[in-house]
C-alpha cells in the first residue's frame, strides 16, 4: 500500500472528491471532463482492491476520526461484508460511467458535469458506508448518501423529476428520523456501544421485547431496503436518467439499504439473539410478502424501467430474508445475492437505456422484434433476466441457491415455496421481453441495426459477463459471504 493501512480508508473515501474537482477544471472540456471521470473510478477501485488479500487472511484495518462523546466515536473499520460492498460498489462506478458517457450524450441530457460531480459524491459516501466501524458513523454516511442522490434523482429538472425527487427525500429522510436514529440512540442506552462487533453488541440478559423492536425498527430504518408498505421511492425514483438507475440499483442506494440491514443483523445481534426474536418471524413474512406483491406488480407494468423497479424491490427482500433466516446458507445467501443481483440488475436497466437512446422505445409493448436490431442488447438482456430469475449459467444461481437451504435449515417450508413462486414470477414478466425482441413483431420486415452508442455497449457486455463469471468463478464470491456468516457467531 502507498499509505500506511490506517490512512487508507480514509483515503480512498476522499479520492472520489478530488475526481469532484478534477471533473469542475474540465467541465468545458467533455472528453477531458469524461476522461478524469474513468480515472478517479479506476483508482478508486484500486485502492479498495489493495485490501483484498489482507481482509482475506482476516487482518482488520481501522481509523478514527474523532471521539465527540465518550465511547462514541466516527470511525472506519474493514471486514468481509464491508469489503464486499466495496468492491461491487467501485468496480461497478468504472463500468457506469464508461456507459454515461454514451448515454448521457446519445439522449442529449443536459448539465452532465453536474451529474458526473454528483455521482462521484455520492460513490464516495457509499464507501464511507461500506467502512463504518458503528452505526453513528454508519449512519452519517448514510444520510449523506440520500442528500447527495437527490440531485441525480431529480436530473431531468421537470415536474416529474421534482415530484419523484421529493418522494424519494421524504421517503427515505422520513424513515431514518422515525425509526434509525431513536434505534440507534435507544441500542446505546442498552448495548452501551455502537461499534459493530462479531456475534453482535447485546448481552445474554437481553430483554427479548426490546431487541425484537429494535429490530423492527433497524429494519424499517433503513429505509433504502424498500421493504413494503416504504418502497414507493424506488419506482417514484424512476424518471432519473438511466446511470442514476442504475447507481440507484445497483451501484450505491438500494444496496447500501440491504447492507445496512446485513450488517446490523451480523454485528449489532448476532445469529443467536436473531433466532430467538418472535420479531424476526414478523419481519420474515414481511419480507417474504414484499417477494411476492412486488412481483405481482412487476407484471402489470408495460414501461420497462417500472417492471425493473419493481423487480428491485422483490429482489432486495431475498437479502432481507436470508439476512433473518441467521443460519449459514441464509446468510451466506443473502451476501451473495448483494453482488449478484448487483450484475443483473445494472444489466438489464443497462439495456433499457440503451433501448431508449436508440430508439425512444419505453414500453416494452412496443418492443416486439426489437431483438433482430439490437442482437447484443437484448442477448446481454437475456443473460441479465437470467441471473435474476437465479438459473445456470448466471451468478444469480448460486444467490438463490443457498437462501433456498437456509430456508430449508430454518424449516420455514413457506418461505421455500414463496421463493420458489418468485422465480416462476421472475420467468413470467423478464423472459417474454427478449423473447418477443428476438420472435415477435414483423418478421417479414427488412432489419436495420440500431444499437446504442459503443460506450454503452460496451458497459453492458462487460457486466452480461460479470454475470456468467459469476456463476464460473464464484469462490472469492463464496469465501466473503462465508467469512459473514462467522462474524454473526
Amino acid at each position: 500500500m502507498i499509505l500506511p493501512p490506517e490512512l487508507m480508508m480514509p483515503a480512498t473515501v476522499l479520492v472520489p472528491f478530488i475526481g469532484v474537482i478534477l471533473i469542475l477544471l474540465t467541465r468545458k472540456f467533455p472528453n477531458i471532463r469524461e476522461a478524469m471521470t474513468l480515472v478517479t473510478a479506476v483508482t478508486t477501485f484500486l485502492m479498495v482492491l489493495q485490501f483484498l488479500p489482507g481482509v482475506l487472511e482476516g487482518e482488520t484495518y481501522s481509523y478514527t476520526f474523532a471521539e465527540p462523546l465518550p465511547g462514541i466515536s466516527l470511525a472506519f473499520s474493514l471486514e468481509p461484508l464491508g469489503m464486499l460492498f466495496a468492491l461491487i460498489a467501485s468496480f461497478l462506478w468504472i463500468v457506469t460511467s464508461v456507459y454515461a458517457i454514451g448515454y448521457m450524450r446519445g439522449a442529449g441530457e443536459q448539465n452532465q458535469t453536474r451529474f458526473y460531480i454528483f455521482f462521484a459524491i455520492a460513490v464516495s459516501f457509499t464507501l464511507g458506508v461500506a467502512f463504518s466501524a458503528n452505526l453513528l458513523t454508519l449512519f452519517v454516511f448514510y444520510e449523506m448518501l440520500t442528500l447527495s442522490t437527490y440531485p441525480l434523482v431529480a436530473h431531468k429538472g421537470n415536474t416529474a423529476a421534482r415530484d419523484g425527487g421529493r418522494v424519494y427525500l421524504g421517503i427515505l429522510l422520513t424513515t431514518s428520523i422515525a425509526f434509525f436514529l431513536p434505534a440507534i440512540i435507544w441500542t446505546y442506552a442498552v448495548a452501551g456501544t455502537l461499534d459493530f462487533q462479531p456475534g453482535g453488541i447485546f448481552d445474554d440478559n437481553v430483554n427479548a421485547v426490546v431487541a425484537g423492536a429494535l429490530l423492527l425498527l433497524f429494519f424499517y430504518g433503513a429505509g433504502k431496503a424498500a421493504l413494503m408498505p416504504f418502497h414507493r421511492w424506488l419506482p417514484s425514483a424512476m424518471v432519473a436518467p438511466t446511470p442514476v438507475s442504475a447507481l440507484l440499483h445497483a451501484v450505491a442506494v438500494v444496496k447500501a439499504g440491504v447492507f445496512t440491514l446485513l450488517k446490523i443483523s451480523v454485528y449489532i445481534f448476532g445469529a443467536d439473539l436473531l433466532l430467538d426474536l418472535n420479531a424476526r418471524d414478523i419481519l420474515l413474512y414481511i419480507a417474504g410478502t414484499t417477494i411476492l406483491l412486488a412481483s405481482l406488480v412487476a407484471m402489470t407494468k408495460d414501461n420497462l424501467k417500472a417492471r425493473l423497479a419493481y423487480s428491485t424491490v422483490s429482489q432486495l427482500a431475498y437479502v432481507t430474508l436470508g439476512a433473518l433466516l441467521a443460519t449459514q446458507a441464509g446468510m451466506e445467501g443473502s451476501a451473495m445475492q448483494i453482488a449478484t443481483h448487483a450484475f443483473g440488475k445494472i444489466t438489464l436497466f443497462f439495456c433499457a437505456g440503451a433501448i431508449y437512446v436508440a430508439t425512444k422505445k419505453t414500453e416494452i409493448s412496443d418492443m416486439k422484434g426489437l431483438g433482430r436490431a439490437m442482437p447484443i442488447t437484448m442477448l446481454a438482456f437475456f443473460i441479465g433476466a437470467m441471473s435474476i430469475i437465479g438459473l445456470p449459467p448466471t451468478g444469480g444461481t448460486w444467490s438463490k441457491w443457498y437462501l433456498m437451504l437456509g430456508t430449508l435449515e430454518s424449516g420455514y417450508l413457506f418461505l421455500m415455496g414463496v421463493l420458489m413462486i418468485s422465480s416462476l414470477l421472475n420467468i413470467a414478466y423478464l423472459l417474454p421481453i427478449p423473447i418477443q425482441g428476438f420472435f415477435g413483431g414483423e418478421k417479414d420486415k427488412p432489419t436495420v441495426f440500431s444499437e446504442a452508442p459503443l460506450p454503452c455497449l460496451i458497459a453492458i457486455t462487460v457486466t452480461s459477463i460479470g454475470c456468467l463469471v459469476l456463476f464460473i468463478c464464484p469462490e472469492l464470491l463464496y469465501e466473503l459471504a462465508a467469512l459473514v456468516y462467522l462474524g454473526a457467531l
